[in-house]
């Protein structure tokens, strides 16, 4: 019975189930055997010892880092970083603990990148500086079995002050563009009049017919009356056709 019993425990603890996204890492004796796939395997007790290795993509959060960016800014900035283990072997041989290495990897370089880059591109080229860390820390972790898939700097916050002096610089950016554009339009008007006033310089009956017409346009309104002091060489054209015989 005793044996029995010690059989059907043997038995079991010889038993292991790996999932699909697990591979087994079997060490026999002290040393590294062949990866053990998905599936009920079984192990020898006492003698064989399995470590199972997760080959899902692991989302890995690192914490706010203080930074210094080269124009001397204080920024605080966390990120986060998915990567898989394509390796199981490597990544149980390589390092004692590749999801602890992995993350102190990637946040001091998160603060050695960030340290060589100014604020604005902090902010405005926060795409390339996620390329640039994955390719930085994936250079590190691929000996150890690891592929880094994404890197994403999420936050960045700088002092209130700096945020103020921003704003002030924003304003001062709009409010130049604002009256750029105000003169260019001034420019625009003054060289269209200068146009016209050219042609009707050339022709002065257009002048004249110009000139009657913004009087109509004025007595056009019935509750008012406007009164214009009507010089007589304006009229001398059409008077001199009116008087001039026929041939």
């Amino acid at each position: 019975m005793t044996i029995a019993v010690l059989v059907v425990v043997l038995t079991f603890l010889s038993l292991a189930v790996v999932r699909e996204y697990e591979r087994g890492v079997v060490f026999r004796m002290g040393h590294a055997r062949p990866l053990y796939g998905p599936g009920l395997r079984w192990l020898i007790p006492l003698v064989d010892k399995m470590i199972r290795v997760d080959q899902r993509v692991v989302t890995l959060t690192i914490p706010p880092q203080e930074v210094i960016t080269r124009d001397n800014v204080p920024a605080r900035v966390n990120a986060v970083v998915m990567f898989q283990v394509v390796d199981p072997l490597k990544a149980i041989l390589a390092v004692e603990n590749y999801a602890v290495a992995t993350s102190q990897i990637a946040q001091t370089t998160l603060r050695s990148l960030l340290g060589r880059a100014d604020l604005d591109t902090l902010l405005a080229q926060r795409e390339d500086l996620n390329n640039d860390l994955r390719t930085i820390i994936e250079a590190q972790t691929r000996p150890w079995g690891i592929e880094v898939r994404v890197v994403e700097i999420k936050d960045v916050e700088i002092p209130e002050s700096m945020q103020r002096a921003m704003a002030r610089e924003a304003e001062a950016e709009r409010e130049r563009r604002a009256k750029v554009i105000n003169a260019r339009g001034e420019l625009q008007a003054s060289d269209e009049l200068s146009q016209a006033a050219e042609t009707l310089s050339k022709n002065p009956a257009s002048l004249q017919l110009r000139y009657l017409q913004t009087l109509l346009e004025l007595g056009a309104d019935q509750n008012s009356t406007v009164v214009f002091p009507l010089p007589v060489d304006i009229l001398t054209p059409f008077l001199q056709r009116s008087v001039t015989p026929p041939p």
